[in-house]
């Protein structure tokens, strides 16, 4: 049986949220997951606890502040906004990313010769 969901690979959720935060601005941590998932059409399996572990190294390394605030449902939460050396970060991160995309789709269908 072939599963229908992916674990992520390592290094590309610190990618994934950066770029939700830039597109959607901020959000909370639980917010930025079922994001994901909601993208990825449920193909990727997030573990929450691997997204909040993801969310304070982004914040060690400045790449997103984080707040605390309400969230719509009156719950105490931790909201995350993407800073400016963040979204030179995310830059680096995409181009790197279709680097890579570009090597694994030209090992993976290679042109045919002849």
């Amino acid at each position: 049986m072939v599963e229908t969901r992916s674990a992520i690979l390592q290094g590309t959720l610190d990618l994934m949220v950066l770029k939700t935060l830039e597109q959607l601005g901020t959000m909370h941590g639980y917010g930025i997951a079922r994001r994901i998932e909601q993208v990825g059409q449920d193909a990727l399996v997030i573990n929450q606890g691997t997204v909040y572990l993801c969310l304070v190294r982004l914040v060690q390394k400045r790449w997103i502040t984080a707040r605390w605030g309400v969230s719509s449902n009156n719950r105490r939460a931790k909201f995350y906004s993407i800073t400016e050396a963040g979204r030179k970060q995310l830059q680096a991160e995409t181009e790197n990313w279709e680097r890579i995309a570009g090597v694994i789709g030209r090992v993976l269908q290679p042109a045919r010769r002849g």
